[in-house]
């Protein structure tokens, strides 16, 4: 309290001329290092700055940095005033036990965002489910990770100290086409492969194959494909192969197998 009396006591114009120096120059070479950090993320020529992970770094640094200047600048306008910037920090840390319950998940949050890139739980591009939501992760910060919805657009913020909860989505589709059991299996996998062959000229498909059998259902033969695309074009892509896997079953004259009960009068 001492310091603090003596700090509006002595407040003169040099103190409030050099506070206000040391704030301007500070911002400076914050939009200064934030301008060099985005404009190295949109040089794509350089292979550096063009991956998924480069771009996260990236964007965490800027958070850090936020928070460094922030603090850093504080520091130096109580310094250049008059206040004893030791017993300030020395009186930080007697507090701090008293109000670390009080920002316990904050801290949660900081050090998980940390450790998202450490153990590589995904980075800004990537495709995630956090519970029913999926989105596309757009920023990870200190604090929350933001993913965009791909349904809505909406943007959702998640705690950092929830990422156990966020799931990577892969770019696999899995696929079982029923066929009925009086079909023969070349004659089936002939249809299949007819089937593959259009999926993989389908729009947003990478790629397409033929597993083999995946399962001997109570009423068909089930045979697994598997389908690459982007995470973001799943759901549409699995749509068209459905709708192409019913085509060529049709002009094979093949119908869809379902469930069937017999009834046997004695």
């Amino acid at each position: 309290m001492e310091e603090v009396k003596k700090f509006f006591e002595n407040i003169n114009k040099e103190q409030i001329i050099n506070t206000a120096i040391i704030i301007i120059v500070s911002m400076v070479l914050y939009k200064l290092i934030s301008y060099i950090l985005k404009k190295s993320e949109k040089q794509e020529k350089v292979k550096l700055f063009t991956s998924k992970k480069s771009k996260t770094y990236i964007k965490l640094i800027r958070s850090i940095i936020r928070y460094a200047f922030f603090a850093v600048t504080v520091l130096i306008v109580l310094q250049i005033n008059g206040i004893d910037v030791t017993s300030v920090l020395a009186g930080v840390g007697i507090l701090g036990a008293i109000f670390g319950l009080a920002i316990q998940d904050w801290l949660k949050d900081v050090i998980r965002g940390s450790t998202i890139l450490s153990d590589n739980y995904f980075s800004v591009g990537d495709i995630v489910k956090y519970k029913e939501h999926e989105g596309k992760v757009i920023v990870i910060g200190l604090k929350t990770t933001k993913i965009q919805d791909i349904r809505t657009g909406h943007v959702i913020s998640i705690a950092n100290r929830n990422i156990e909860e966020v799931q990577l989505i892969s770019n696999l589709v899995y696929i079982n086409i029923p066929m009925p059991y009086e079909i023969e299996v070349e004659k089936a996998e002939k249809c299949i492969g007819n089937i593959v062959d259009n999926i993989s000229k389908s729009e947003n498909v990478n790629e397409c194959r033929y597993l083999g059998v995946n399962d001997l259902a109570d009423s068909s033969i089930k045979y697994l494909i598997e389908i690459n695309c982007s995470p973001t074009n799943k759901l549409q892509v699995r749509r068209n192969a459905l709708k192409t896997i019913l085509e060529g079953m049709a002009k094979e004259n093949i119908s869809v197998p379902y469930n069937q009960i017999d009834v046997h009068n004695k």
